[in-house]
């Protein structure tokens, strides 16, 4: 769809969240690589959108960071900001991303990964995992991202539930180990050809009247959460964790640009997820870890354009 040109209609609040209306618009893609053309047809009739240059695919969740609209991207030969086909994928899906830094020598955290048909036929399996990563744990769905059907477990009694809520958006289900520890988040940037991948200073995630760092507390403000950028770390901490997050960057095969999420416990540094296409609210964790790190917005989305074209 094309939607009219009026951000405020999109603006986060503590309310809902925006939702888009169909108008009757279809935006059309190109439907070969010898044209970068786009046209939209409404009542009026058909018109060109003129010629993309680049796709900015600031798109979250199942069919947009999944590595499906960035296959079709590739298909119609459209230069694109962000990681491809493969390290989209594989940064959706918590299992396989965790399966690919665990062969990289990289720490994550306990898991074990139960299928809707292995909860089905032999629930027993979800029970042994639970009692095998011990409490609390978190159950979330393999592929939802944004904290979606996520639910924290202190008792086998609460196991049930948390199935059905982290089911309710996917097939398969993560049972992972909770941490103790420091919730921190860094920023990673590629760079151009022969240029070094970079990383940001630390953002950290206080969690002081919540759970967890639930979709509430990302999207809607909700109180019980603080982000505090730069967090407080000695040099060396900051080295190890730019080190640790460059090092999960390259083994998922990440481009563009990437948010690494970490656990600071006391028997060290532990991964807990990347985000191949991180937000870009006013209070998103990425933008904000590059702005203390020296840029500007524009100079970040400049950055991030220059990349992906350099690529190309």
């Amino acid at each position: 769809m094309l939607e009219v040109n009026d951000p405020d209609r999109f603006r986060l609040n503590a309310d809902a969240l925006p939702t888009v209306v169909d108008n009757g618009t279809r935006v059309r893609w190109p439907d070969s690589t010898k044209s970068r053309e786009l046209t939209v047809t409404d009542a009026s009739g058909t018109r060109s959108l003129g010629t993309v240059d680049l796709v900015f695919p600031i798109l979250h969740g199942p069919f947009g960071e999944d590595g499906t609209v960035q296959g079709m991207l590739e298909l119609v030969g459209l230069p694109y900001v962000g990681s491809g086909v493969l390290a989209s994928a594989l940064g959706m899906d918590k299992h396989f991303t965790k399966t690919v830094l665990q062969h990289a020598a990289l720490p994550v955290a306990p898991w074990r990964t139960i299928t809707a048909e292995d909860w089905a036929e032999a629930p027993g399996m979800a029970y042994a995992a639970l009692a095998g990563v011990g409490f609390p744990a978190f159950v979330k769905p393999a592929r939802a991202g944004s904290s979606v059907g996520v639910s924290k477990v202190t008792t086998s009694e609460q196991l049930a539930d948390a199935m059905a809520v982290a089911l309710a958006e996917d097939s398969k289900v993560l049972i992972e180990a909770g941490l103790v520890g420091r919730e921190l988040e860094i920023a990673v940037l590629q760079g151009r050809p022969g240029e070094p991948t970079r990383a940001s200073v630390a953002g950290e995630v206080i969690v002081s009247g919540r759970d967890f760092y639930d979709f509430d507390a990302k999207y809607r403000g909700a109180p019980g959460i603080d982000l505090v950028c730069p967090a407080a770390l000695t040099e060396d901490e900051l080295a190890v964790m730019r080190g640790l997050a460059i090092r999960a960057f390259d083994a998922i095969d990440a481009a563009g640009l990437a948010r690494v999420d970490f656990f600071l416990t006391a028997a060290g540094w532990v991964i807990n997820e990347i985000n191949t296409m991180p937000g870009f609210t006013p209070i998103s964790m990425f933008p904000s870890c590059w702005l203390a790190s020296g840029y500007t917005y524009p100079q970040l989305i400049d950055e991030l354009i220059e990349v992906a074209l350099s690529r190309r």
